[in-house]
């Protein structure tokens, strides 16, 4: 699946991926009150309205994009219709062909790691046949709790050509309260990036590893570090747009070959019909998706001319 993200990536020249992050307070009135009356005010009804809001903003942006990437918390808040909305999204998304990063941030031991495993990237044995459940083709992974978290998950992706990523240095404002502590005199998130390329040392795809890395935009020197400690690693960058990275911000967590990162932008793209700046180009709260294609396009022109 790395192989297949790079390809899109060079096909789109777009190294991005569209967060579908939808808090409710996201989805325009409109199609709020159309699914309210088909399914009342209920998670279930909230849990459409968020699918028809996906599903307009991925039609509008699939011939742009290589990926998307769905955080299922915004999903599980609403129970079990909320998940079952997660599930419709990533279908729909394949259906497109575009790439999907499950953003789960799992972390466990043992059986469990290996159960989030089977249940996000592989497949479970009922009776005499098999089933993929969720089915992402990657999933991020929170690495705390050592190799023995990491291991199942590398197993599958070996076993279902599929990928991770694992969180090294993270974009929110106190990720340093940890991941910048010193440690025989480096940083945290350097230990953790030399695990990394670690684990992704035999799990190869033509040039990059199946096991990637979690590193923020708001963070460039660190990416600048990371980049040179995990040469092999694709990194998924969060932070852009709206929790302040820009494009300038990007340039050294890409390879020579162009290649290496992708770039997430969440709210930026989806909440984009409220922003000022389409408003003023005839953007409303109908025509929603419009906004998020144009905010799709302002994002790869403004990672071009920083990687030019």
């Amino acid at each position: 699946m790395i192989n297949k993200l790079v390809e899109k990536i060079q096909k789109t020249n777009a190294p991005i991926v569209v967060g579908l992050d939808p808090m409710l307070s996201y989805v325009p009135q409109h199609i709020q009150k159309a699914a309210f009356e088909e399914f009342g005010e209920t998670p279930a009804g909230a849990a459409e309205a968020i699918f028809r809001f996906n599903k307009a903003i991925v039609d509008a942006t699939c011939d742009l994009i290589p990926a998307v990437k769905p955080q299922i918390a915004m999903y599980e808040q609403f129970g079990v219709e909320g998940v079952k909305a997660f599930q419709r999204t990533v279908d729909y998304c394949h259906e497109k062909d575009l790439v999907v990063i499950g953003d789960v941030k799992r972390g466990d031991i043992g059986s469990t790691s290996s159960a989030y495993a089977t249940g996000h990237l592989g497949s479970v044995q009922i009776g005499s046949k098999r089933f993929s459940t969720f089915s992402e083709d990657f999933a991020t992974v929170n690495p705390y709790l050592g190799s023995d978290g990491i291991k199942p998950f590398v197993d599958v992706c070996k076993e279902e050509k599929k990928g991770i990523f694992i969180l090294v240095k993270t974009s929110n404002p106190s990720s340093g309260e940890f991941q910048d502590r010193l440690i025989d005199g480096k940083p945290l998130y350097e230990h953790v990036g030399e695990k990394v390329a670690e684990w992704g040392s035999d799990c190869m795809g033509d040039s990059y590893s199946y096991v990637g890395a979690v590193v923020g935009a708001t963070y460039p020197e660190q990416g600048k570090l990371l980049r040179q400690v995990m040469p092999k690693s694709f990194i998924l960058v969060p932070g852009y747009g709206a929790q302040g990275g820009k494009g300038k911000d990007l340039v050294h967590f890409f390879n020579k070959d162009g290649l290496g990162a992708i770039i997430n932008s969440s709210r930026g793209i989806i909440a984009a019909y409220k922003q000022d700046q389409y408003i003023d180009r005839g953007i409303t709260a109908e025509n929603f998706a419009d906004a998020s294609r144009m905010a799709v396009e302002d994002m790869i022109a403004d990672i071009a001319s920083a990687l030019h």
